[in-house]
Formats: C-alpha cells, sequence, structure tokens
C-alpha cells in the first residue's frame, strides 16, 4: 500500500499552547469569528470530531486570518481547513482550496462533497500545478499550509503514489510570490529531529522546524509567532508520521510569518 502524505490524516495532539511576540494567548480570549467557524451550524461530525485534535480556532487564530481575505489553502486535501476559513473570511472574502491531481486523488472525494450545492460559495476549488500557480502576484492575503510543507521535498523514489516530481525551490518561491506584502503565513508539520533538515521528508514524512524556519526567512518572512499547542514530546521523531506507532502521536510545530514589504 502506497503512503498516503500526512495532510490527509487527523492527529491526536493535546498540549499548552503557547504565543510568542506581538501574538496574544488564548487562554482568555472571548468567542469570536473563529470561535464562531468551528461552531457553526452544518459541520460534519467528522470534522467536528477532528478539531478536539487539530485545534484550529487556535491556530487560525494565531494566523490572523481575518474577514474578507483571500486565502489559499495549499494542498487542502478534503477541504477541513478551507470550510472553516470560508467562515472566518466571510462572504466578501475567497478561499482557494488548491489541490494537486495527487491531493485530488487521495481524498476520495470529499472536497467535492464539501463543496456540492455551493454549500460554501465563496471556496474555489482548483486542481494546480505547484510548481506553475496561475495566480497572479501579490493576489493572496494568506496561505495555509498544514502538515503539506514536508510534501514539497518529498521524492517518489518507487513511482508508485502518482505524486510529481517537483523542484522545491520553484515551489516555495510560486508561494512566496503569490502572497501580497503583509501577507500571513501559518505552517503546521510533522517535527523530524533536529539537524537533519529535509531529510526525512521522504522516509518519514517529517521535515525539521528550524530547517523550515530559515526556509521561508530567506524567501523575505518574518518570523512573527509559534505554538507549542500540537507538542508531543514522547515522539523520538525517528518513525514515520502517517501509520502506527506514530499514527495521531506525532510532535507538530506551528510557525507563522508575515511577508516583508519590498
Amino acid at each position: 500500500m502506497f503512503a498516503v502524505p500526512s495532510r490527509i490524516i487527523s492527529t491526536l495532539v493535546c498540549a499548552a499552547f503557547v504565543g510568542v511576540g506581538a501574538l496574544a494567548s488564548t487562554n482568555s480570549h472571548a468567542a469570536d469569528v473563529y470561535d464562531a467557524a468551528v461552531q457553526h451550524p452544518g459541520r460534519s461530525a467528522e470534522d467536528i470530531k477532528r478539531d478536539t485534535l487539530d485545534h484550529p480556532a487556535d491556530l487560525l487564530r494565531l494566523a490572523r486570518i481575518k474577514p474578507g481575505m483571500r486565502v489559499a489553502d495549499v494542498l487542502a486535501g478534503d477541504g477541513y481547513y478551507s470550510e472553516l476559513l470560508s467562515y472566518i473570511v466571510g462572504p466578501q472574502g475567497q478561499v482557494l482550496l488548491l489541490n494537486n491531481k495527487a491531493f485530488d486523488h487521495w481524498s476520495e472525494g470529499q472536497w467535492d462533497k464539501r463543496l456540492a450545492g455551493n454549500r460554501l460559495p465563496n471556496v474555489e476549488h482548483r486542481t494546480v500545478d505547484l510548481e506553475h500557480l496561475d495566480v497572479p502576484d501579490g493576489a493572496l492575503d494568506a496561505l495555509v499550509v498544514i502538515k503539506v510543507y514536508h510534501d514539497i521535498y518529498w521524492v517518489d523514489t518507487e513511482g508508485e503514489t502518482g505524486w510529481p516530481k517537483m523542484d522545491p525551490n520553484t515551489v516555495l518561491n510560486q508561494l512566496t510570490r503569490v502572497l501580497k506584502p503583509g501577507g500571513m503565513l501559518l505552517i503546521v508539520d510533522h517535527s523530524a529531529r533536529e539537524g537533519t533538515g529535509n531529510a526525512d521528508a521522504s522516509s518519514l514524512h517529517r521535515i525539521d522546524e528550524a530547517y523550515a524556519k530559515r526556509d521561508f526567512e530567506k524567501r523575505g518572512f518574518e518570523f512573527v509567532g509559534k505554538s507549542d499547542l500540537l507538542r508531543r514530546p514522547a515522539d523520538r521523531r525517528d518513525q514515520i508520521s502517517y501509520k502506527p506507532p506514530m499514527l495521531g502521536k506525532t510532535d507538530r510545530f506551528v510557525l507563522v510569518f508575515r511577508k516583508k514589504a519590498g
């Protein structure tokens, strides 16, 4: 059985939230647009169950996604985050649910069921080539990249999954290009061992947090915050992320960046 990217599989996490810089703690926030998105009527039971595992209101609040924004959910899979973003940005905003052909296949028709009947009119699904995004320069206010950043570095040496060969630099430069100056970027991924860079992206579907931070800072992003909400200190980070015994038990890092002007 071939590897399914970890973005598709929910993970079990429970730890304390920590914000840095100018980011506020969620411990004392009043009910807001992020909580309202999670509580929105009509969400599926499966999604509601996943909320307790992913803490999406906290993560999207950290990323400062606001009403009226134009946001891309990169390699969104079944669109779990795309739906929540739809409620947050509201009728004046837009969400691009971006999958490549492989992620469309792995989502097993779930993204189109989510969008059926125009139930999320401000969400547009696109099947894209990440190396050639058909999005104008600076068109987006925010990007969310949830458990798929490592997949940009994934090389399918077996040729059995349908995963396309891509150049990570080209993909990351495309993501940088379509985000406007001042735009926000949320990265969540499975932690690799310190100092391993992108070496475990293919074998373990993990990536080093420090490497991720450098990867975006060198492209003109300012690091503005992080969270320990999804930390799992017991994870030794030496086993594959998407299947037992680590399925639902991986340590995950959460990083937020702002694209610098100029």
